[in-house]
């Protein structure tokens, strides 16, 4: 589940038309394309949901029937965050096979990892995607009235939560409707949220992130509550960020502490600079990073990205962020 607006997209635009296809006549209102998402050239949306925040069931494994007959998915994974649900219908004279290869490609381009994928039979006999995946499109995909299927799911690393895509493509066999003979496009996109905030994110994700946002996010550089020494279990992200300067010898990079907003401004501008050197200090002494290529900064409380009403949003809100100089 690139665009032509060049690289600055990076992995954060996924292109499957020749032209941008973003104003479709025929689209059902209020709906749109997922900005992370193109359409196959020439389709229209003839179904539409988004959730802020649901869960979701996404299929890691054919579907088969436990020992009390009940159809269930061999291997799958539960999610939680924003949802959004697009059925498309494909031009005339599509194929499921060109279809499903054009997202394939375009996927695999982007940085998604392939999941599972499976083409009709090996999907499974009973892979119909009911309740699992049709849920509110029901009155359009109708359990069973399909052929030709085929299948994927994604995912896209990223530090704030990872975006996994659940794509299913079949012929529409029902005599009932005007889509008859038509091929459709199940897409879902899952936008999750990080399971931890003391997560470490490796080297290649906090390179993609920087590629495509100038910046990323950590959260696995640990502090005791007003101090600012560096703790030893900050030593595997540390070693990720090394590990990203030492492939990229060019790049420098602003290391900046923010805190939430307990305590006074001067208090938390103060703290999360003498954060930020220690880490630029670590760097420097523990793997040899030249210091000329580091530029320790403190903005307290003064960027949140979450609600400091929370302890939830306090938690996102104290991180240490690099951003490209």
């Amino acid at each position: 589940m690139t665009t032509p607006l060049s690289r600055a997209c990076g992995i954060y635009c996924l292109f499957l038309v020749v032209a941008p296809l973003w104003a479709q006549g025929g689209d059902k209102a209020g709906s749109q394309d997922h900005p992370l998402i193109g359409r196959f050239k020439g389709s229209t949306i003839i179904g539409y949901d988004q959730r802020d925040y649901n869960e979701f069931t996404i299929a890691l494994g054919p579907q088969t029937r436990d020992k009390n007959d009940k159809v269930v998915l061999k291997k799958s994974k539960r999610l939680e965050g924003k949802i959004t649900r697009i059925l498309y219908l494909t031009p005339p004279r599509s194929s499921t096979l060109q279809v499903y290869r054009t997202y394939e490609r375009a996927l695999k381009k982007a940085g998604f990892e392939v999941l599972f994928s499976c083409f009709s039979p090996a999907c499974g006999s009973l892979f119909n995607f009911t309740p699992t995946l049709a849920n509110e499109l029901y009155e359009y995909t109708l359990s069973g009235h399909f052929k030709d299927e085929r299948y994927l799911s994604a995912r896209l690393p990223r530090s704030e939560g990872d975006v996994y895509v659940s794509l299913f493509v079949f012929e529409h066999t029902s005599p009932h409707t005007k889509f008859e003979g038509r091929v459709l496009v199940q897409l879902d996109v899952i936008e999750s949220e990080a399971e931890d905030t003391g997560e470490i994110v490796n080297a290649e994700t906090m390179a993609r992130d920087i590629a495509a946002k100038g910046s990323v996010a950590l959260y696995g550089l640990y502090f005791d509550t007003g101090k600012a020494e560096i703790k030893p279990e900050s030593e595997s992200t540390l070693s990720e960020i090394a590990k990203l300067l030492e492939q990229d010898p060019g790049l420098k990079l602003y290391v900046v502490g923010h805190t939430d907003n307990v305590g006074d401004l001067d208090y938390n501008m103060d703290l999360s600079r003498r954060r930020a050197e220690a880490v630029v200090h670590a760097l420097v002494k523990n793997y040899g990073i030249d210091a000329g290529r580091l530029a320790p900064m403190g903005v307290g409380l003064l960027a949140p990205i979450a609600s400091n009403d929370t302890e939830e949003g306090r938690a996102k809100n104290r991180r240490v962020e690099l951003v490209k100089q």
